[in-house]
């Protein structure tokens, strides 16, 4: 816990974003102080500040969508928390009311989470000022102009750059695999670039998705980029077969080669122009590959080497075809495409929000026991810090807001830093303004500045986030007439109560991960299984539908097992078990998508009917496991080498030329490894079955 407090995690805001989002809270304040009207600036810039997480990637037209819903909800939020501020009881159901249903909104996904929690924000800060059903009229349309101005920012690039968020997630993905090339391979980590092609898969086939003829040179893009994903795991995974020698690096100095055309890739994509530098690093790759060829052909080269040749000419197939594609995709390329936009497959059609949330109208869902904890701390936040008479006591209920978290790891951690990064954001803002920033354009430079560091760093660390958002609230306040001296010490203390209520909730009502560990898993083998069984079935969208699946669902599982390495008390022989798994389930599904970039290329399938049977057969023992995984029963599946080996036999046998026995053999390599997988799994299982039955019971 104490190691995740400190962690300083990669800046994923860019400059540009942080910088518009700043601009949407200080212009309306600076220009409203020039007309001597600071309330009105005030009103816009806090509805700018709770609008600004939701400026997030995608297409234009969903944030757009996000951020004007996100805007409305707020003003709703802060007119009906004025109307009710006089009312203590009926803020407080209020209060229960907002908070569930925006605690539920977790299980849309964190755009969705954000808006609920600005919601719950906002109603508790406005009640803190009553006002009559007409005056609470413009402090509410002040915050939905402030979230409007935002998104107006957000969006303001979408008549000049219409596919630039298109163009970035693409250049993104292809950065993302130039990195994992100078990596070393390891078969039991997950494949690399998957949450970049889930965001991929977002903008080029949601429901949001830019239309367009160009949008299907997107897609061709994307699908090219997934192939060359493919070939290079199955090179790098070859790789690390190979002894230290001529072969190895040679074929290190073509991996290298594609990971600088990756690179050229992206920089065109990101600048909209023509990818003209490819071109000096494909003949770097020719020449490699040209090396590798000479190693094969000079003596017995080892199969492991054949096949990574044959893959290698896969690869420089497909690098060519992106750059020639990146260049369709550039700043005219929607005037040089010419086809048709493609058809969304229903497979890949997003979930039903209201389906979603039904869903999760049981408190064995995650996202509605978060969602009953946010609504009663905040209908007990209201009426303690009221009945107690704690001077600014709103503090209380938005600090528990913002730190109860669906997980014990995130809530306790979001606590303990919110209550150090507001004590210090509290002491240096009130030393600023009482010692240098009195005059109020000195102040307005101030907020920029915590604005913007608040923007770029709260992902970084949220300590420090927090730290400047203090900062920056305080400085809007003192446009209020409000000093910082004067709230310093009641606004630590309601940090410091609120924090260790949300704490204090998840410790009388827990949700831990060690119960929903292994049906997260489970999940995971059980969409591994749907992607498998339609590897070598000739149905592109069924395969792309289940590889989108797969993804999500190993996402999944590795937030589960994160979650689980974080609660007290853990469990060290679980999450070993569940590491375990989780290796092994990569290593079958690297195998996998090796097998894939093999038949993919392959003229024809030699043993198709031995191929598929055998298949079939590992689907089955998938399906046992994922089962036996949610059961905690021993598998019963046998193992898998005599028939792979009986499989095996039948393709070297079958094989007439270097052709069929190059595909052959990469068939086999990765039966080989499935199978290992596999049995490895059926060991992992049994041997935590064998643990829990001669387990003493818990006391």
């Amino acid at each position: 816990m104490l190691s995740a407090l400190l962690e300083l995690k990669p800046r994923d805001v860019p400059l540009r974003v942080a910088l518009r989002n700043t601009l949407a809270i200080v212009l309306p304040l600076a220009l409203a102080l020039a007309a001597g009207r600071p309330g009105v600036g005030l009103g816009m810039a806090a509805g700018a500040l709770n609008t600004m997480f939701i400026d997030q990637p995608g297409p234009y037209r969903l944030r757009m969508q996000r951020m004007l819903l996100a805007s409305l909800a707020s003003g709703v939020s802060a007119y009906v928390g004025s109307l009710l501020g006089a009312h203590t009881a009926l803020l407080a159901l209020a209060a229960m009311l907002c908070g569930v249903s925006g605690g539920l909104l977790v299980a849309l996904g964190p755009n969705a989470g954000r808006t609920g929690l600005a919601c719950m924000i906002l109603l508790v800060i406005s009640a803190a000022t009553p006002l009559d059903a007409l005056t609470a009229l413009g402090p509410a349309a002040l915050i939905v102009a402030g979230g409007v101005l935002q998104m107006l920012f957000a969006i303001a690039a979408w008549p000049l750059q219409r596919y630039r968020p298109e163009r970035q997630a693409l250049a993104d993905v292809c950065r993302q695999l130039a990195a994992s090339v100078r990596e070393r391979a390891d078969a039991r980590s997950a494949p690399p670039v998957t949450q970049a092609l889930l965001d991929v898969e977002s903008l080029l086939h949601g429901a949001h998705r830019a239309r367009g003829s160009v949008m299907e040179t997107f897609r061709v893009l994307a699908e090219l980029v997934e192939r060359i994903r493919l070939e290079l795991l199955a090179l790098k995974d070859l790789q690390e077969t190979l002894d230290e020698g001529d072969a190895r690096r040679t074929l290190a100095r073509v991996l290298e080669y594609a990971a600088r055309a990756l690179e050229t890739i992206a920089r065109a994509l990101d600048d909209g122009a023509s990818p003209h530098g490819a071109a000096a690093a494909m003949e770097g790759f020719d020449a490699a590959l040209a090396s590798l060829r000479e190693i094969c052909n000079a003596g017995h080269a080892p199969r492991e080497l054949m096949i990574a040749l044959a893959r290698a000419d896969g690869l420089g197939g497909q690098l060519r075809a992106a750059a020639r594609n990146a260049d369709f995709a550039g700043s005219r390329g929607e005037l040089r495409a010419g086809a048709a936009e493609q058809q969304l497959p229903a497979a890949m059609q997003p979930g039903n929000a209201l389906q979603t949330l039904r869903a999760n109208l049981t408190l064995s869902s995650i996202a509605f026991r978060h969602a009953l904890r946010c609504g009663v701390c905040l209908a007990l936040a209201i009426v303690g810090a009221r009945l107690a008479g704690i001077p600014h006591g709103y503090w209380i209920p938005m600090t528990a807001a913002i730190v109860l978290k669906p997980d014990f790891a995130g809530t306790f951690s979001f606590g303990l830093l919110r209550v150090i990064g507001t004590m210090l954001g509290l002491v240096l803002v009130t030393a600023l303004v009482h010692y240098a920033f009195d005059d109020p354009w000195e102040r307005v430079a101030l907020v920029a500045l915590f604005a913007f560091g608040f923007r770029l760093l709260t992902t970084v660390h949220y300590g420090i986030g927090v730290m400047m958002l203090t900062g920056l609230v305080v400085l809007l306040f003192t446009f209020d007439g409000l000093a910082p001296g004067e709230v310093l010490q009641a606004r630590g203390l309601a940090t410091a109560i609120g924090s260790a209520l949300a704490l204090v909730a998840y410790v009388v009502w827990p949700t831990w991960e060690h119960l929903r560990v292994r049906p997260a898993l489970a999940s995971m083998l059980d969409e591994y299984r749907a992607y498998f069984s339609v590897l070598l079935r000739d149905d592109a969208a069924r395969r792309a539908a289940t590889r989108t699946s797969a993804r999500a669902a190993r996402t999944n599982a590795q937030a589960s097992l994160e979650r689980l390495r974080g609660e007290p008390r853990r469990d060290r022989e679980l999450i070993a078990f569940a590491e375990g798994v989780f290796a092994n389930a990569n290593r079958f599904i690297r195998a996998g998508m090796a097998l894939e970039a093999v038949t993919l290329d392959a003229r024809a399938l030699p043993e198709r009917e031995a191929v598929l049977a055998f298949i079939d057969r590992i689907d089955m023992s998938l399906a046992a496991l994922a089962r036996d995984l949610r059961g905690g029963t021993p598998p019963q599946i046998g193992s898998l080498r005599e028939e792979e080996r009986a499989l095996v036999a039948r393709l070297e046998a079958s094989a007439a030329d270097d052709e069929a026995r190059n595909v052959a053999g990469a068939i086999t390599d990765a039966f080989d490894r499935i199978t290992d997988s596999i049995d490895t799994l059926a060991h992992v299982l049994r041997e935590d079955a064998r643990r829990a039955a001669t387990a003493p019971p818990a006391s």
